[in-house]
């Protein structure tokens, strides 16, 4: 597709809509919006514009859409893929000033916001309500849009879902500038092709979100966590079916080695309830009573020690909760400050292969010489494995990355995994998941970016483009 470079006229036609404070090129656009939070792609828009109403997006892409400028909406961009990234150029619309809550609905169990919103105020809002929203991505500083664009998922997944699931309507805004409605209040809806399911995890190639209807539930009233020491990572991994299979229901069970937490604790400064293990399991439960939460987790401390735990450490205080919560929400930046450069695969498999795909990481490690991390959501298979360039030169960290990412997304094939559970395709990996889907399927998504967006105007150059 041949793209319309800017010229003054263009930047005439923002200026009228939006005004001169909210219109940026050159030198005003701030670095951070030519790149996301992994910072391996990079390009500056050549306008960066601050959205604040529905209306001003569909004019926007109106005139995008009849004089091929690419457009990319961006959040946070706290992304990890490139999905926010302008690979093309063109108007990045900056749609964080679209942050308002406009409505609770107690009746409905809805929440009615903007999608500038963050994650980390959705639960503070609809808390004194004593309701909750489960979705918990690592990422709190997210937008919801962000969220619903990548799909995300996050610890408490294994328990509650993902953010589609709690969707209940969008607005938004179609490439050619046209406002669309999707979905509503309502619980149930078999009334044609769900455009609202697609739109999750489509990472703004689509539509660009600017309303969303949020499905909450009762807040509940009571929370432990369990930090269970293992001799090594694959006798804790092979733990987690059994707890799965056992019916107790935790919100979370994550997975952590040694060399993270031990990463965590310098990045914080402070220690860890334990770190004396080669691998640990973190579960967490949660429910209305005391006593429905204490025969769930008696029944999972059972089973791991009968599997060979060393301890099952109770984490019922919120001194104690802190602790180990606010290390494992410091994992990936703690590894991130433990070296020059980095670039994650986050690749999903069956449950009862996720220690056989660590092990085949730490076999990778030893043969190509290169310091491999992980962590992950060990219910629901979700891995995530960074590969750290260290003071490798920039040649050798680029062909090592290489072949020990192909190495690993044909492991994840091998064992009937996926190359992403939660962060997307974006840019980054793109070339992955087209080689691991088959020509039809990949035909059939370009297929319905082509019914979207018939001139590849919106955040072009991601997921199958």
């Amino acid at each position: 597709m041949q793209y319309k470079k800017l010229d003054h006229k263009d930047i005439e036609f923002l200026i009228s809509i939006l005004g001169k404070d909210r219109v940026f090129m050159g030198e005003a656009i701030n670095e951070d919006f030519s790149h996301d939070e992994m910072g391996g792609i990079s390009r500056m828009p050549d306008v960066l514009v601050e959205a604040a109403s529905t209306e001003e997006v569909s004019k926007i892409m109106k005139y995008a859409n009849a004089n091929l400028i690419p457009v990319v909406a961006r959040g946070s961009g706290t992304g990890l893929v490139g999905a926010s990234v302008a690979v093309y150029g063109g108007i990045m619309i900056n749609m964080s000033k679209m942050n308002k809550i406009l409505e609770i609905d107690e009746e409905n169990l809805t929440l009615i916001l903007e999608p500038g919103v963050l994650l980390m105020d959705i639960n503070k809002f609809v808390e004194p309500y004593d309701l909750f929203y489960p979705p918990d991505p690592g990422e709190k500083s997210a937008t919801i849009a962000g969220n619903i664009n990548t799909n995300a998922g996050g610890m408490r997944a294994v328990k509650y879902g993902v953010t589609r699931d709690y969707i209940r309507g969008l607005e938004i805004v179609l490439p050619n500038g046209e406002i669309l409605n999707v979905g509503g209040k309502v619980v149930k809806n078999s009334s044609g092709y769900s455009i609202k399911d697609l739109i999750c995890g489509s990472e703004g190639t689509l539509g660009i979100i600017t309303k969303v209807i949020l499905k909450l539930i009762p807040l509940p009233k009571k929370a432990v966590s369990l930090l269970i020491p293992f001799p090594n990572l694959d006798m804790a991994i092979s733990t987690v079916p059994k707890i799965v299979k056992s019916k107790a229901a935790p919100t979370a069970i994550e997975f952590m080695q040694r060399e993270v937490i031990l990463a965590a604790e310098e990045f914080l400064g402070k220690k860890f309830p334990d770190n004396s293990s080669d691998a640990y399991l973190l579960l967490t439960f949660d429910g209305n009573s005391l006593s429905e939460i204490e025969k769930a987790y008696e029944s999972v401390a059972n089973i791991c020690l009968e599997e060979g735990a060393l301890d099952v450490f109770i984490t019922d205080t919120d001194e104690r909760k802190e602790a180990v919560w606010s290390a494992r929400g410091a994992f990936l930046e703690a590894v991130k400050a433990s070296t020059t450069d980095m670039d994650e695969c986050d690749v999903v498999v069956p449950r009862n292969k996720v220690a056989e795909f660590i092990k085949y990481t730490d076999e990778l490690q030893k043969q190509f010489d290169v310091r491999i991390r992980s962590f992950g959501h060990a219910g629901d298979g979700n891995l995530h494995v960074y590969v750290l360039k260290d003071e490798l030169s920039d040649t050798e960290w680029e062909e090592k990355l290489r072949v020990v990412f192909q190495a690993m997304y044909n492991k994840s094939v091998e064992l009937k995994g996926l190359v992403s559970g939660e962060h997307g395709i974006g840019y980054a990996k793109k070339s992955y998941m087209l080689e691991q889907y088959g020509s039809e399927y990949v035909s059939l998504m370009k297929n319905i970016k082509l019914a979207f967006d018939f001139n590849n105007i919106l955040n072009p150059g991601k997921v199958c483009q």
